[in-house]
Order: structure tokens, then sequence, then C-alpha cells
């Protein structure tokens, strides 16, 4: 099965002096960036996904800098596609799915922020029933490790959960 890594949301307001702070962004960063060099070692192609708000939203504002994805994820996904945003489902008025079918895509693998939010929503859109699911549970993260665990938990009845050593 051909698969991509799609990351959601790696972007600079959920870090320390960003706007909205998140639980373990430094270790979930690490993870990612691994999972990012992996896939680019088994030739799995990447889709950075960014989020761009609405003007008078409290984060991720159009044109400043904390909706920038984060430096580290840019490079080390340097070759990747990139798919802008205004929803949690990362297939809601997007090109994502158009992206997804000129890779050949059959499975997708998911990480990012925030994981009860987009990182679910994605997995769990209607348009993502075509491919085979997996979220990559160590590559999320979220406001607190409670959430972040009952959203994982949630979301387990329908897709699968791996950490990104064993999916990639």
């Amino acid at each position: 099965m051909k698969k991509a890594l799609i990351v959601i949301d790696i972007q600079k307001d959920y870090f320390e002096n960003g706007k909205f702070p998140l639980w373990n962004t430094e270790n979930t960063l690490n993870n990612v960036e691994k999972a990012i060099e992996k896939a680019n070692t088994n030739n799995i192609p990447v889709i950075l996904i960014q989020y761009v708000a609405e003007a008078g939203s409290i984060f991720f504002n159009e044109g400043t800098e904390g909706a920038e994805i984060h430096p580290r994820i840019l490079k080390a996904a340097q070759n990747a596609k990139k798919v802008v945003k205004r929803f949690a489902d990362s297939f809601h008025q997007t090109n994502l799915e158009e992206v997804l079918s000129k890779l050949g895509a059959e499975e997708i693998l998911i990480c990012g922020m925030m994981t009860q939010n987009c990182v679910v929503f994605t997995a769990i859109s209607k348009a993502a029933e075509k491919y085979s699911v997996k979220i990559l549970s160590d590559c999320c993260t979220t406001v607190s490790k409670p959430i972040h665990l009952i959203a994982l938990r949630g979301v387990s009845t329908r897709v699968e959960l791996l950490d990104y050593n064993e999916a990639i």
C-alpha cells in the first residue's frame, strides 16, 4: 500500500512564547522530525498542513509569525507538499484529496497538533474513508496529557493508532 505522511499544524503559536502553547511540544516536535526523516528514507511523501485562521482569531492569524510552520519541520520536510486549511478537517475545502490522489496514496499516516481537534477531525473525515488511516500517537499533542489520551481512546474505534517506528 502506498503511504503518505500528513503533518498537521506544527506551527509556532503552539510552542513556548506562542499565542496558544500546548503540552509536550518539544517531545512531539522531536518525534515528528524523526518520522519525517524516516519517511524521507523510505520514499514516503510528506504533506504539511498549515492552519490559517480567519481575521480576529485567537491564534494562527494570517500573516503572523505564529501561523508559520515550525522551522525544524520545514527543514526536515524540504520537499513536502503544502496544504493550507481554514477548518479542523484538513480535507474540508482544501486540495488535500487531490494531492493524495496524485501521489497514489492508499494509506495515510496522520500526526500533528491538536490531537482532539485537527488530528482527529482529519482522521475521521468523510474524505478519509477511502484510505487506510493511521494516527502516529507519539507524534501528536494537545493542551494536556489527559485530553490527548482521551482523544486517542475515542478515535481508536475508527482508526489504527501506532508509534511512528511501527508505521513507517
